[in-house]
């Protein structure tokens, strides 16, 4: 399957080099138009409405973020193309949007544009775009954002007041719900316990990550542990005791 493609960044030779990256690693990219700033880049997606677009996050005066909030119905895979930003990485990590880091990892880029023709093949509206745009928009009610969680069949929009705990199982992670569902998911806790470190999560051991919400207390015997409000137990490690009873007010 063939994917129409536009790219969008502010120096010319990144344009360049990504082009014929993608002309020499990945044929099914066709590419139809490149931009060199985010109001010639929203005229081309406006005009060319193509399935895929690359898209640089730091760029004077309009950024890709800003460039996004722009378009009335955005409807394409996305996958940003950009130098290393905290906050701007740690968004898209959150909502699962894929990311390639200048300069561009070959390997890393065909598997995005892999996982971009599958999206496209579904033919479905892009999740993780939509999510990705409400903790943009939402930024200062994090109580409202939902972080992307890549499962073996799906990937979920969970909001994060709904997390209890994280616990590690190898280079997977289960999620625990209010609502006493368990999800498993494909990547390592060590990847979530800097997202999610803004939104009250505390990692208390090698293989627990817990929401502070749902601590209903510290019991000291037994070396102590963590008692959630739904009676589950959660061990505090030696090296990691101090921190979160600071962290938790105890």
């Amino acid at each position: 399957m063939d994917l129409t493609a536009v790219l969008i960044d502010d120096e010319e030779n990144n344009l360049a080099n990504l082009g014929r990256l993608l002309a020499q690693y990945c044929p099914e990219v066709r590419v139809i138009g490149t931009a060199p700033d985010a109001a010639r880049g929203k005229e081309l997606i406006v005009s060319r409405l193509p399935a895929l677009v690359f898209l640089d996050i730091q760029m004077p005066g309009t950024n890709g973020f800003d460039l996004l909030r722009q378009l009335p119905n955005p409807d394409f895979q996305l996958i940003f193309v950009t130098a290393y930003d905290q906050y701007g990485i740690q968004a898209v990590k959150f909502a699962a949007v894929d990311y390639l880091l200048k300069p561009i990892n070959v390997p890393e880029l065909q598997e995005a544009v892999r996982k971009a023709i599958l999206r496209h093949g579904e033919k479905t509206k892009s999740g993780q775009l939509e999510n990705l745009l409400q903790i943009l928009n939402r930024q200062p009610f994090k109580e409202e954002h939902r972080i992307a969680l890549n499962t073996l069949k799906e990937t979920r929009f969970v909001y994060t007041r709904q997390i209890v705990r994280c616990e590690s199982d190898n280079n997977y992670s289960y999620f625990f719900l209010d609502n006493g569902e368990k999800l498993l998911v494909s990547k390592p806790i060590y990847e979530y316990e800097s997202l999610l470190a803004d939104y009250g999560f505390i990692r208390c051991h090698q293989s627990h990550l817990i929401n502070k919400r749902f601590v209903h207390s510290w019991v000291r015997t037994d070396g102590g542990f963590l008692l959630l409000h739904n009676g589950n137990t959660v061990p505090v490690s030696r090296s990691k005791k101090e921190a979160v009873l600071l962290a938790l007010g105890f």
